[in-house]
């Protein structure tokens, strides 16, 4: 594979969140196959500030797979055709000479386009807020054996946790649902004894705040945990299913 790859780039350009977007053509030459594709990015917005023209605004922060700040639509495929990959942790490498790349934003009535690549993304925080805390005592840390947990649920609940709230779930469905990150983040709490105090609360809650910003219902197609580049399992919608039926059953 050549060291240098030439790319046509169609990108969404939306002044603002009440402009009409459209998709702007660039072309870039020269572009290492070592870099990742938000460098690639940042090549473009280089050469577009040079030409006096408007830098494409998108999304990004640690650039090491973690914070989930980065994250766009790349050839149809959210953070593109890698699997368990990030947007920033995919390299040019993965493409070819000559390949026109379509990128656009998450497309969700939930995800407002801000700008450009650029969605608003705080409905998943107020999801969090609605119930993804424990009230048990933040002070010094316990004795590490003081409250057992059992291996299976201790590896399920950090397996849970390592959502990092990027949003390709969402838009990968095609009812733009969020309960692979709703269930991720109940479970997480659901399976620890720390979490049983607002156990049945938190579900309700939750599930209430994600109606409330209107996602879609899971039709359990799996593209969510196909697209999720943390490996978030199916098996959490499931349990936030019963989480949620045995609060509804229960709660005065």
């Amino acid at each position: 594979m050549s060291e240098t790859i030439s790319l046509t780039l169609k990108i969404w350009r939306q002044p603002s969140a009440g402009d009409r977007g459209n998709f702007g053509i660039y072309f870039l030459e020269g572009i290492s196959t070592h870099m990742s594709f938000l460098e690639m990015l940042d090549v473009l917005n280089e050469q577009l500030i040079a030409q006096n023209e408007e830098p494409v605004a998108f999304d990004h922060d640690c650039r090491e797979g973690v914070c989930g700040m980065c994250g766009v639509m790349i050839n149809g495929q959210a953070h593109g055709a890698d699997t368990e990959t990030t947007t920033c942790q995919l390299h040019m490498r993965r493409f070819n000479d000559g390949d026109t790349i379509v990128i656009e934003p998450w497309r969700a009535k939930a995800f407002p386009v801000v700008r450009d690549l650029v969605v608003d993304r705080s409905s998943f925080d107020r999801i969090i807020q609605a119930g993804g805390y424990v009230s048990v005592n933040t002070g010094n840390a316990q004795d590490g054996n003081a409250l057992p947990v059992p291996k299976d649920d201790a590896e399920a609940s950090m397996d849970a946790a390592a959502c990092i709230g990027c949003g390709a779930c969402v838009a990968s469905c095609k009812n733009a649902s969020a309960m692979l990150f709703t269930s991720a983040k109940v479970s997480q709490l659901a399976l620890l004894p720390q979490g049983k105090p607002e156990r049945k609360q938190r579900a309700l809650k939750m599930v209430a705040a994600m109606d409330l910003e209107q996602f879609g219902s899971c039709t359990n197609t799996y593209e969510c945990e196909a697209a999720c580049p943390a490996a978030i399992s199916v098996e959490n919608i499931a349990r936030l299913n019963r989480e949620f039926l045995c609060a509804a059953a229960t709660s005065k």
